[in-house]
């Protein structure tokens, strides 16, 4: 499958309706495609926030039937953080059809405290690690502590990464902290929120929505890995604490698919809701030996002017991060950096391949997708 269009909202606080973010961001996909609404035979949608302000709308697929004027078949798939890859990976196996439209919005960081939190925490085990105070950040603190103790990194390999992403960010129109960089030393004196992970090191929930068109008809993009795997939702039942188990099998399965290597990647998207996974991920994915993420992110070859830039969009970390559009956000930076499309943080080598890495939960679901520049 090709990538015939890409759109994305303005990731912010905005109070627009989940639907006004899907319009905009479908709007802003067909018109990438020069499509329109009757040249697409199926959506695929993804989001968790129908509750959000009131908003309480259940059957999406009809209401977004009302939305487009179509009646085409729409299907709803939910699956947190990690919503945005699962839609597009289960997409690219609707072979029935010939375009498709992979969508996801939220309405979702302007709810009280209490619903937000709530929300976020049914995407991890209520009954024995919450009951414990495993909240998310309290779980990739400890994950993080055992990979210090294990592998010798440090909390200033973090601030390493959320400086570099929030230097990108501030280059990104449609990311919150566009315009707005962050020094290090604010980085690295950033209140304690878990510890070690401190206020810097966590990405920040917002508004927004993306799109993705897929299409049989070849363009300048081609989807040539995609790779989905799932763990358990009791993190602390896991066989390793260190890693991302699937991750790893997301990752294996699409180089294999792609008949590539880690290192012929040129340009990443990974999913950084904290620091620490962000650091993790470059292990599991294959771009560093197994406790050598640290020395990575040191090199400095990730930064935008590095051999192989990593979260030029900014991240989860400071682009932000709308729950189920991350990921399609995510394929949305990729394709442009792929196009030539990124303005300021345009990578500096002309790429021809870019991977994306969205995680649902604290590791629980996990989609890898890889795309090659055809010309």
């Amino acid at each position: 499958m090709y990538i015939k269009g890409v759109g994305m909202t303005k990731f912010d606080y905005s109070t627009s309706p989940w639907w006004q973010f899907a319009y905009e961001a479908a709007m802003d996909a067909l018109a990438d495609a020069k499509m329109s609404m009757k040249d697409i035979d199926a959506i695929v949608f993804s989001s968790i926030s129908s509750a959000a302000a009131g908003e309480h709308q259940t059957h999406k697929v009809s209401f977004l039937s009302d939305l487009f004027k179509t009646n085409i078949p729409i299907i709803e798939l939910p699956s947190v953080c990690g919503g945005g890859g699962v839609a597009f990976w289960t997409a690219l196996h609707l072979q029935e059809f010939n375009n498709i439209l992979v969508l996801a919005s939220e309405k979702f960081a302007d709810n009280r405290s209490e619903m937000a939190v709530d929300w976020i925490l049914s995407a991890a085990e209520k009954a024995t690690e919450q009951t414990e105070g495993m909240i998310f950040p309290a779980q990739n603190a400890l994950v993080w502590q055992q990979y210090m103790a294990k592998y010798g990194a440090t909390m200033d390999d973090l601030s390493l990464i959320a400086f570099k992403n929030h230097s990108n960010a501030a280059l990104n129109p449609k990311a919150y902290f566009y315009k707005r960089p962050i020094e290090m030393e604010k980085i690295k004196n950033s209140a304690v929120v878990a510890s070690p992970l401190r206020l810097m090191d966590c990405s920040l929930s917002v508004n927004g929505g993306a799109a993705v068109i897929i299409s049989k008809e070849k363009s300048d993009i081609k989807v040539i890995g995609s790779g989905f795997a799932t763990d358990y939702l009791l993190t602390f039942g896991r066989d390793d604490l260190t890693h991302f188990k699937a991750t790893q099998l997301a990752a294996k399965k699409a180089f294999e698919q792609a008949g590539i290597a880690p290192k012929d990647i040129n340009v990443a998207e990974l999913h950084d809701a904290f620091t620490s996974v962000e650091l993790i991920s470059y292990e599991d994915i294959g771009f560093a030996e197994q406790g050598k993420g640290a020395e990575l992110i040191r090199s400095g070859k990730l930064n935008l002017d590095g051999e192989m830039p990593v979260n030029t969009s900014g991240g989860l970390k400071a682009k932000g991060h709308p729950i189920s559009a991350t990921g399609l956000a995510q394929i949305y930076e990729i394709t442009n950096q792929l196009r030539g499309n990124c303005g300021e943080r345009q990578i500096k080598s002309a790429p021809k391949f870019g991977l994306t890495h969205n995680i649902g939960g604290a590791g629980g679901s996990v989609t890898i997708h890889i795309f090659e520049k055809t010309n």
